[in-house]
């Protein structure tokens, strides 16, 4: 894991040695973020994308309030997905009119709060149109909405297939032109669409695909819509580089093709505006989960080094995030990344499960209690998508560094 420089054989993280951060943060385990790899990240798709496409970020990948405000300086938006997320983005300083909110069960209270603070929100269902417009009619706001659609196709090569098929996430396509005319009957402030085919992909044409299907379904779409098409969110789908052989994202033929896609909205959708939105790809690579070795146990030949930290903070590295086979997340003992003597060792956490498993038979230094390891590739689904109260072993820190 380049991204993450060594010295005197400890890993850095923000330019602080590991073990001068774990004795700053006070206690392990905990997730450390490196705000300068997320600039970079950020810069990077700037200089790959065309400056009229838009980024936003969607903080269902990483939601930590230090966090959310970092990429609201840096991003044009924040995507919600709850009114607990709309929260922290509007607290981060997120402008409303560039915040958006999907989710396939929001309640009445949410779209009321959604209304009222102003930003848009991507309609699901065709039960959220009469809500919104007694919402709306009550406020005396207007429902700023982007219909949510589930395109007939799908990201092929993804890790996890949002669009295509039944779905509970959006409206199918074909339904779509009758909830058009529900929407401007309303009296709704339509504004455009939202389309994601899927997640954690590492084919840029597929990716590719995906996004002209997805800008010729929005044309064909638009011809229905009540009001010109002022936002067009293509979804993201950009993955990140997990296991051995897995290659980093070609961002070159995305690129293209995204200016291919602006040069035909300006004259067929002249008044719109073009966003990807991305929450894996921007923090994803910029984050590290730590915990500390406790106990070094052999059995029946085998080495289990037994840390304080498991999947109760860290679900996905566990594989039991999605994983249908599971695969070690990359792991390193990070204060030992010059030591020569390696050995075969699982690591594992203090859980009562054999599911409490970080990285299963890999070679690493030979390490025992004190040592820290570190897994990487956790800025995005780590703390907030996994079962923190599980046999109450205490929450995890994270910090932004």
């Amino acid at each position: 894991m380049t991204q993450f420089p060594v010295k005197d054989g400890e890993l850095l993280i923000g330019g602080i040695s590991l073990s001068q951060l774990a004795a700053r943060v006070g206690r392990t385990p905990f997730y450390a973020y490196d705000r300068q790899l997320l600039n970079q990240r950020i810069d990077a798709l700037r200089a790959a994308l065309p400056p009229q496409v838009k980024l936003h970020y969607a903080m269902k990948a990483n939601p930590m309030p230090a966090l959310v405000c970092h990429m609201a300086s840096r991003v044009d938006g924040i995507d919600v997905a709850s009114a607990g997320e709309l929260k922290v983005a509007l607290d981060a300083g997120a402008n409303p009119r560039e915040i958006s909110f999907a989710g396939p069960g929001k309640t009445d209270a949410e779209l009321r709060q959604a209304v009222a603070a102003g930003i848009l929100i991507n309609v699901e269902s065709f039960r959220e149109v009469p809500v919104l417009a007694t919402v709306s009619q009550a406020l005396g706001l207007p429902a700023r909405v982007a219909v949510r659609v589930n395109p007939d196709f799908e990201l092929k090569s993804s890790g996890m297939k949002m669009g295509g098929g039944p779905k509970q996430f959006g409206v199918d396509a074909e339904h779509v032109p009758e909830l058009l005319g529900q929407i401007g009957a309303a009296g709704l402030a339509f504004e455009g669409f939202h389309l994601f085919a899927g997640s954690q992909n590492l084919k840029a044409e597929s990716i590719v695909e995906a996004q002209q299907k997805s800008f010729a379904l929005a044309l064909k779409l638009a011809e229905f819509a009540p009001a010109p098409v002022r936002f067009l969110n293509l979804g993201g789908g950009f993955g990140i580089p997990y296991f051995p052989g897995e290659q980093c994202l070609d961002l070159g033929p995305i690129g293209s093709n995204l200016a291919d896609i602006v040069g035909q909205a300006a004259t067929k959708l002249p008044e719109a505006e073009i966003v990807i939105e991305l929450g894996r790809y921007f923090v994803g690579e910029a984050g590290v989960y730590v915990c500390r070795i406790l106990d070094r146990k052999v059995s029946r030949e085998h080495t289990y080094l037994v840390a304080d930290g498991g999947l109760h903070h860290h679900l996905s590295a566990s594989g039991n995030f999605g994983q249908v086979i599971r695969k070690n997340y990359p792991v390193a003992i990070g204060n030992r990344m010059d030591a020569t003597e390696t050995e075969s060792a699982s690591l594992v956490g203090p859980l009562c499960t054999p599911l409490d498993l970080l990285a299963d038979r890999m070679t690493l230094p030979k390490a025992g209690p004190g040592d820290l390891a570190v897994v990487f590739q956790s800025g995005a689904y780590g703390a907030s998508a996994s079962p923190q109260g599980f046999l109450g072993h205490p929450a995890v820190t994270e910090v932004l560094i």
